[in-house]
């Protein structure tokens, strides 16, 4: 080496870059302004000669070899730094162009990272991840265009990485393009951002990528990128560079007029879904030669999907979580990548289809999400930096012992920003209409599933999860103010207070929240024998007293028909006839209760067994014709409960409902009026929870006036036995049950019966 290079060298710092032990290698490696030119220097393992390439002219440079490791220096002479590239020759021969990465080392401007590190970048997924760009110039004066397919003339494409690991030793690119070799692509710490980022050119859509990143002398961890939008298909578990932005969407119009509606005023009946077991391919059929996997494609699931709601009258679906999930056991709850929907049925792009398809055919979405807890994957978030970054450092605030998975540190910046900009992503790239937050509960409550001694209490030394409220807090006003007419859901488990009360009002901010109480008493009350059913009566009416403190949503979920609880079929007692007929009449008393409407897949058609996510939903079941007349009512009683705004237009105000009887255990039937906005609309309900027909029984009514019966659970056609009331019915002056005026009606063996208010 001649002296000239030889004392341009910093001998320490080579040292530092062979090792892969440098988060600064753009102080070395690339160009840098010299006497006379610029020293460019490269560290190209396992490489016999590198020579500098001038894209203009075609020279040749032949760089000499300061470490036999791969490392190469050379000058070029030159006032002005002009494009280049490596030419690199290896020991068998084999020869390769290699473009700088070091020349484009300030592409994520300073504004991004402080906005990052204050917690308040809720655009960070655009900067942080994977993106595919082109850079024009080099150097200083290197000009960035994100996002695109490719680049024009003078410009170089390829693919900007950038990832949070504050406390990182080193942090290195590996890939299909650098044959996971963390020597090779060494990122830039920028400042005290704790982020790392390197542009690499000629890595396009597709690659497949992880952050191999050293903790100490000994330790490397290979990590999935939090912010990345694609995963390999499990088991395997890498990034892959993905473009999100490219979709031509043709949903406008659903979006224009979803920022329109309010959701105390509009009809909800949700049908959770999970996507991988509501429809599987039969792959063990002969006829099906084309079945390489038995999941359909999002494309595939569409049309299919959208058909079935559609038939059923609901108003949106909601998908349990299609963040990628290593585990199908824990059906998408146990989340590795935030920002990736699973690769099982589709890539994003796929995803995209169907979430627009399913809004051009009317429908909504709302997507489950799990910002309270993550699993322990060695690829992922736990640990991420070789310490505690995402998660508490302390076991007793940052693991649940019984789900054993770690917990959010909801104090730190950085990690609110993540969580907050995820949810925003799910809305603004995916165009969801509503995020269900899964275990609100557990983010609340310090001691959440803990035991005294397993937790740590806040400053004013009780239970409450400060930083979390916080966070929720700040999600609801970020969140409607960027997301109008997309919907909050909590899952809440406990009573605490405001859920859905605004945050100015100390409230968290969602727009809905679980019913939880409602549905653990009436399904214990539904499972009663009819016999015993008075005496759990305040099971059915007890929900009535806490009814307003929030906009409710009545769920039957999911969460009910699974870990040997059985089907909603299976809960019913009596015969098959009975069983039937005891869940027509739990789903027409949920659909004339005050509050939104869910029901988990298979319960619409009575499926008999446990949900099993390993298996279809059996379809077959559907076909038989006491099933068959099951999912006919419950579609006409989505179609019934849409078409009268006394079911849905007051649902928290206290005026849209009155009862009428409520204390009738002895025959264990209430009584109760549903009242749309001004009482345009009024509708008198009946629900008899025994087996018990009564030809003339008394019903004291509100007003004068005649009363014609609009829906009959116990109709022939929905499998009942036709008991009815097929004639108008006067009110009499004649008290009852407080009321002045009263009717004689025919109650059906549990059955629901709604009869419309016609005024005198």
């Amino acid at each position: 080496m001649n002296k000239k290079l030889y004392d341009l060298m910093d001998w320490a710092g080579i040292e530092g870059i062979v090792y892969s032990e440098e988060d600064h290698p753009e102080r070395l490696l690339g160009a840098h302004k010299i006497r006379g030119g610029f020293l460019v220097q490269t560290f190209q393992p396992d490489a016999k000669q590198v020579s500098l390439k001038l894209k203009k002219s075609g020279k040749t440079i032949v760089m000499e070899q300061a470490d036999d490791a791969g490392f190469f220096a050379g000058i070029l002479q030159e006032k002005k730094l002009i494009p280049y590239v490596f030419e690199v020759v290896y020991e068998n021969g084999d020869s390769v162009e290699v473009e700088d990465p070091y020349l484009y080392t300030e592409l994520l401007g300073s504004n991004e990272l402080n906005r990052f590190s204050n917690g308040i970048h809720y655009s960070v997924y655009d900067y942080l991840g994977a993106h595919t760009m082109a850079v024009y110039g080099c150097g200083s004066q290197a000009e960035p265009e994100w996002d695109v397919r490719s680049a024009g003339k003078n410009g170089v494409y390829g693919t900007h990485f950038a990832v949070w690991a504050p406390n990182a030793m080193r942090v290195s690119v590996v890939g299909d393009f650098n044959h996971w070799d963390g020597r090779i692509h060494q990122m830039s710490r920028l400042g005290d951002s704790g982020v790392f980022a390197l542009f690499i050119p000629g890595v396009d859509q597709g690659a497949v990528y992880k952050y191999e990143i050293k903790v100490n002398y000994k330790t490397l961890l290979l990590k999935t990128d939090p912010y990345g939008t694609c995963c390999e298909q499990r088991p395997a578990n890498a990034s892959i560079v993905c473009n999100t932005t490219d979709f031509k969407w043709k949903d406008d119009k659903w979006l224009e007029d979803r920022k329109l509606k309010k959701i105390d005023k509009e009809p909800v009946s949700i049908y959770e879904v999970h996507l991988g077991s509501w429809m599987k391919k039969d792959c063990s059929s002969p006829e099906n030669v084309t079945c390489d996997q038995e999941f359909y494609n999002y494309r595939e699931l569409a049309p299919l999907l959208a058909d079935y709601v559609k038939k059923m009258h609901y108003t949106h679906v909601e998908l349990m979580p299609v963040m990628e999930h290593p585990l199908d056991e824990s059906w998408g709850y146990q989340v590795t990548d935030y920002y990736a929907v699973t690769s099982r049925y589709g890539s994003p792009e796929d995803f995209m289809y169907f979430m627009d398809y399913m809004h051009r055919h009317g429908i909504g979405v709302i997507l489950d999400w799990v910002p309270a807890h993550f699993p322990k994957d060695e690829n992922g978030l736990a640990r991420f930096d070789g310490t505690c970054l995402y998660e508490h450092m302390d076991p007793r605030q940052g693991e649940h012992p019984h789900w054993g998975t770690l917990i959010y540190n909801y104090g730190r910046p950085q990690v609110v920003n993540f969580l907050i900009a995820n949810a925003l992503f799910w809305v603004k790239r995916y165009h969801a209409d509503g995020i269900r937050m899964d275990a609100v509960a557990s983010m609340l409550y310090l001691d959440y599933g803990k035991k005294d001694g397993e937790w740590v209490a806040n400053m004013y030394g009780s239970n409450e999860n400060l930083e979390a409220i916080e966070m929720l807090k700040n999600l609801s006003e970020i969140f409607h103010k960027e997301c109008p007419g997309a919907w909050l859901i909590a899952e809440e488990s406990t009573a605490w207070p405001k859920v859905t009360a605004n945050p100015a009002d100390d409230g968290l901010g969602f727009d809905l929240k679980w019913n939880m109480g409602w549905m653990n008493d009436f399904i214990s009350y539904m499972q009663t024998d009819p016999l015993f059913r008075k005496g759990r009566h305040g099971m059915l009416t007890f929900s009535m007293i806490y009814a307003y403190s929030e906009s409710f949503i009545l769920v039957l979920s999911h969460d009910e028909v699974v870990h040997l609880k059985g089907s909603m079929y299976a809960k019913m007692p009596g015969d098959e006839d009975q069983k039937f007929a005891n869940l027509r009449a739990a789903y027409g008393f949920m659909m004339m209760h005050p509050g939104k409407k869910l029901l988990f897949m298979g319960q619409e058609f009575g499926q008999t067994t446990e949900w099993n996510e390993k298996e279809s939903l059996p379809w077959n079941e559907a076909e038989d014709t006491e099933h068959q007349k099951l999912q006919h009512y419950v579609a006409e009683l989505n179609a019934f409960y849409q078409a009268h705004p006394a079911l849905y237009e007051m649902d928290n105000k206290e005026d849209g409902f009155e009862w009428l009887s409520s204390m009738d255990a002895d025959h264990s039937i209430i009584t109760f009026m549903r009242y749309s906005e001004e009482k345009q609309e009024s509708l008198l309900v009946i629900c008899n929870f025994t087996p018990v027909l009564y030809e003339n029984f008394k019903v004291g009514v509100p007003h004068a006036g005649k009363y014609k019966e609009i829906f009959n659970s116990d109709a022939e056609v929905f499998g009942g036995s036709g008991h009815g009331n097929p004639r108008q019915k006067c009110a009499k002056a004649v008290s009852w049950d407080g009321r002045e005026y009263s009717i004689s009606i025919e109650v059906p063996p549990l059955g629901i019966s709604v009869f419309k208010y016609i005024e005198k």
